[in-house]
């Protein structure tokens, strides 16, 4: 029997991630990608020497793409080795305290008594009851949501105790810690999927459950490495996968996708999986009038997430007193979280993740040299919110001088290698819809089978994996949207997908 074709389109963790498995089951896979490497947002960035996570830079529960590499006949730890951190990471809080989060509880036990007496006892609480809410909600963040009568199933139902739709992370923190501060400290997460804590359902408090629980690792050679190696395993599995050929348009036959085409060529195919960003996809591959329920009009009414104003610079020697990974939340967090989602003004006094790899990880910067990574959360594009050079340095400017205040006083003498990736960069270089860094926000609304579905339900033959389709953002969730979507996509096709079962 002739293999089926399957085209995906975008490299990224999700487009990887499916290529590997559909060709296990047998099928021909090309995979397209625009860029000049793969990884997408999880690409690398590479000058003079110097490496550079262009996005995702913690690498969280690794289950599920461990169990991924196993069902191809591989081993993650092997492929690509990592290193499990201890401390996890710097939080500095601008209200003042500090803490290393470390996944050891009685060290961690010790520091959250010194922050807050009254809150001692409350992480173990916290660790506990997450550990069921996850058991419970594993079920569903690992089935496809294509319909409401998808809500009827037994493992929601078991679930919905757990929801609680009425309450936000916050709130849900609030109820475990008084110290507004180690409420921050168990709810920053949200930042993740781009949002704030105060608005982000509370089921997401699983995630820093998952840190403590599971662990937050580095890849050696960056975040972008996992990716860089899934593109090595999938080329030696038979899949072609072609850099520098952006998809130009879609081949219809009414609403059913028979192919794709790039500048290079034509690729008929029996399937699709369309990795892109999803509403930037929408607009540039599918026409308006075959989209009913995700029209131009009708996407710019969803929420989108924050975006980020980056900065990746190369340093001459090291810092070794500043933490891997270092998290400064704003003395003012709750008007930074407004600035950014509600008015969609810059924040003059911003929070700022810093990341310093070069720690424990010489590849990345010549000897005698290391990689810092900035990133600063801000709003996505909006009039409010227009990006030209002169605001560009305006905003380079501002965040310099937040380091400053963090102790890298002599960081401007230091730069040997610099660039800023703005909002309006991830717009038109990365092709990300407003420059919404984290794709669809993950309110009610826009969860489960009310986000665009893995089996995109407004044409046939197309198939969605990757951020903007169930079950969301962040590196695990888009692994899992892999297998939900090969998993329907090979029983679609007459495939058996018994090897992804473990």
């Amino acid at each position: 029997m002739t293999a089926k074709k399957v085209i995906v389109i975008g490299a990224g963790p999700g487009g990887l991630a499916t290529a590997m498995q559909l060709a296990k089951a047998g099928l021909d896979v090309t995979l397209l990608e625009a860029m000049d490497r793969v990884g997408g947002r999880s690409s690398a960035i590479e000058a003079d020497g110097f490496r550079f996570d262009v996005g995702p830079t913690f690498f969280l529960y690794p289950r599920i793409l461990q169990e991924i590499f196993a069902s191809v006949g591989r081993d993650l730890f092997h492929e690509v080795p990592m290193h499990r951190l201890d401390p996890q990471y710097r939080i500095t809080f601008g209200i003042g305290g500090q803490l290393d989060c470390t996944p050891d509880l009685a060290k961690m036990e010790k520091q959250v008594a010194a922050i807050s007496p009254i809150d001692v006892g409350s992480l173990r609480r916290y660790l506990d009851d997450n550990r069921v809410k996850l058991k419970k909600f594993r079920p569903i963040l690992e089935s496809p949501f294509n319909g409401p009568l998808d809500l009827l199933r037994p493992s929601l139902m078991a679930a919905a105790a757990y929801l609680k739709p009425w309450k936000s992370l916050g709130r849900e923190l609030e109820g475990y810690f008084k110290d507004p501060r180690l409420v921050l400290a168990f709810s920053f997460q949200a930042k993740y999927l781009g949002m704030s804590p105060f608005k982000c359902p509370s089921l997401f408090s699983i995630l820093s459950f998952l840190e403590y629980e599971h662990g937050v690792f580095h890849p050696m050679g960056g975040c972008a490495r996992v990716h860089e190696r899934m593109a090595e395993i999938a080329t030696e599995m038979g899949v072609d996968i072609r850099v520098n050929e952006p998809v130009k348009e879609l081949v219809f036959q009414g609403r059913q996708v028979v192919g794709v085409k790039s500048a290079e060529k034509t690729y008929p195919s029996d399937a699709i999986v369309i990795n892109a960003d999803f509403a930037a996809a929408m607009q540039q591959l599918v026409p308006n009038h075959l989209r009913r329920r995700w029209s131009d009009a009708k996407l710019a009414k969803k929420k989108f997430s924050c975006s980020t104003f980056m900065m990746y610079l190369g340093i001459e020697g090291r810092y070794d007193e500043l933490a891997h990974h270092t998290i400064h939340i704003a003395r003012d967090y709750p008007k930074n979280l407004r600035e950014i989602e509600d008015k969609k003004i810059l924040p003059m006094e911003p929070s700022v993740y810093i990341h310093n790899p070069s720690l424990i990880d010489p590849s990345l910067a010549p000897t005698g040299k290391s990689s810092l990574y900035v990133l600063v959360p801000v709003p996505h594009l909006s009039k409010a919110t227009p990006w030209d050079e002169n605001q560009k340095q305006a905003y380079r400017e501002v965040a310099m001088r937040r380091l400053e205040e963090l102790g890298l006083s002599d960081l401007r003498s230091r730069i040997r290698f610099e660039k800023i990736v703005t909002p309006l960069d991830w717009q038109d270089n990365f092709k990300v819809y407003r420059g919404a860094t984290f794709n669809l926000a993950h309110n009610l609304g826009q969860m489960l089978h009310r986000r665009p579905h893995n089996r995109f339900e407004e044409l046939d033959g197309v198939h969605l994996v990757g951020g903007g389709t169930h079950p969301g953002s962040g590196l695990p969730v888009i692994y899992e949207s892999s297998r939900i979507t090969s998993r329907q996509l090979l029983e679609e096709l007459g495939y058996s997908s018994s090897f992804m079962n473990g």
